[in-house]
């Protein structure tokens, strides 16, 4: 089994996915405990020295200037994660809590946060033994990080609170713990805040959506060039010379995998040197590297956002090691939840090119001979008429999910935090988008392999014979109209698995 080790350098993406996704198990370097005790033993010093000290010795955002006594500050800590655990809602997914819970262990595993290395041990005996947090949807802002999301995961530690159950079910926090062999443990000074003001949240969201986007992008070219061969399109436009000249790292390598994919296929050689054929084709076909490409492109970006956060503090305040406890401003969002909302808006673009070729096949007067609605009885069949249907009103939702939640700042605590990021609802949001997406290749999915199987008895690409055979039963042969939601949910297994992709690369080599 993979063992994830946490150090006082961080994590790695592929360690968040496989600890969130996967069954990697989680451990402290040694060098991680000696940085946190050093850190705890500066806090120790300033509580001992008396002076107020934002987040030990006071109270939290509008009452930072409340001196709380020292007898009442292990009840402080306490306190306050009672008191943010307040989120409402459906729970979040189990991988999601996972994640923000891995990122909240190594937030503390930095050494700044001045946390007994026993808080980031709890962390990882939660994760260990599988007991998730139940997190409700509702809560964060974004600034001072995750605070509500990260309060409920907090809350489980100290033995209250819910845990998220094997059929999704709610199970009172105490018990969970009890059958796991694990203890509550109780808070010092500091430890409450730090366990609850940072990123983590929707920084888990984000590298989620990084490693899906990556897929999706690929699948899309996938997909799109599957469309472009049963209509009968032309792969000139994806000469490389042609994008040599407008030199986009991700059109280049989209328009790549499209010309890759449309070679050693009959269909297209059946019409390549015909002169009735079209000059140019219309721009969802012709097009499709240009959207795809730039969605690879802000990928890019918002993956070295990511990689970014993935070393930094962003607790508050931090504890520096000359013995200072300065407050920041880290914890705020804003890099993730703009990240967030660019490639919210680059998916729900290549999901909108690719139902604009679905339309394409299914109509009678576009798609260059197949029948209509790609069903060989039409009038009487519908074929895949009201999937085009779903497809356009998936492409509906994904444009008003589009919209930023990054620029819907709201003031809260009484004016002391006036501007919050909204991270959290970019990122979940952008979760939306990406599932949305793979709903949307499902049916180009299907579309295409239904254009290429009424070309017969002319012999598609090796990618279209492979996505033919992954279909497989489920699919069948064009005939007469069938139950078609069952087949929709096949196709959306396709795109979402690494089966289709492989199958290909084993053929073409590997894809960009």
């Amino acid at each position: 089994m993979l063992t994830v080790s946490v150090t006082p350098t961080g994590i790695t993406p592929a360690d968040v996915l496989a600890v969130a996704r996967g069954a990697a198990t989680v451990a402290l370097e040694p060098a991680t405990v000696e940085a946190m005790a050093t850190s705890r033993s500066i806090v120790d010093r300033i509580e001992a020295a008396g002076r107020p000290v934002y987040g030990v010795s006071t109270g939290f955002g509008a009452l930072a200037n409340t001196f709380v006594a020292p007898q009442r500050r292990a009840e402080l800590q306490h306190a306050l994660i009672r008191s943010h655990a307040a989120g409402v809602g459906a729970p979040m997914p189990r991988e999601v809590v996972r994640a923000m819970m891995l990122l909240r262990v190594r937030s503390l595993a930095l050494g700044r946060s001045g946390v007994r290395p026993l808080v980031a041990e709890a962390l990882v005996d939660l994760l260990n033994h599988d007991v998730t947090p139940w997190v409700p949807e509702h809560g964060s802002l974004g600034a001072s990080g995750d605070l509500a999301p990260l309060a409920h995961c907090a809350l489980v530690l100290l033995g209250e609170g819910w845990v998220l159950g094997p059929a999704g079910e709610r199970i009172d926090a105490a018990d969970a713990l009890h059958r796991a062999g694990l203890k509550p443990i109780g808070l010092a000074a500091k430890e409450g805040l730090a366990l609850i003001n940072g990123t983590d949240g929707m920084l888990g969201m984000l590298l989620l959506a990084i490693h899906d986007a990556a897929h999706l992008f690929t699948m899309a070219d996938v997909t799109a060039a599957l469309a472009i061969e049963a209509m009968l399109g032309s792969e000139r436009p994806f000469l490389p010379e042609l994008h040599a000249i407008r030199p986009h790292p991700g059109q280049s390598a989209s328009a790549a995998n499209i010309h890759r994919l449309l070679q050693d296929s009959r269909v297209m050689d059946s019409h390549r040197d015909d002169l009735a054929h079209a000059v140019q084709d219309a721009y969802s076909m012709r097009c499709a590297p240009q959207v795809a490409g730039a969605a690879r492109d802000t990928l890019d970006f918002v993956r070295t956002v990511a990689d970014r956060e993935l070393v930094s503090v962003v607790d508050n305040p931090v504890v520096l090691p000359d013995g200072r406890v300065e407050s920041t401003g880290n914890f705020h969002g804003a890099p993730l939840g703009f990240g967030a909302d660019f490639l919210a808006i680059a998916a729900a673009e290549v999901g909108a090119i690719a139902e604009r070729r679905v339309d394409r096949l299914l109509d009678v007067t576009r798609s260059r001979d197949l029948p209509a609605f790609l069903s060989p009885d039409a009038g009487v069949n519908s074929g895949l008429m009201i999937a085009q249907y779903t497809a356009a009103g998936i492409v509906a939702e994904n444009r008003r999910l589009a919209a930023p939640a990054s620029v819907d700042s709201l003031p809260t605590s009484g004016m002391q935090e006036d501007h919050v990021s909204m991270g959290w609802a970019a990122t979940k949001k952008l979760r939306t988008v990406l599932d949305n997406l793979t709903s949307l290749l499902a049916v180009e999915l299907l579309a295409a392999v239904r254009g290429l199987q009424l070309r017969a008895p002319l012999e598609p690409s090796p990618a279209g014979r492979a996505a033919v055979a992954a279909l497989g039963d489920a699919a069948g042969q064009p005939g007469p109209d069938v139950f078609l939601a069952p087949l929709m949910e096949a196709a959306r297994a396709v795109v979402a698995a690494p089966d289709l992709r492989a199958a290909i690369e084993s053929e073409l080599g590997p894809l960009g």
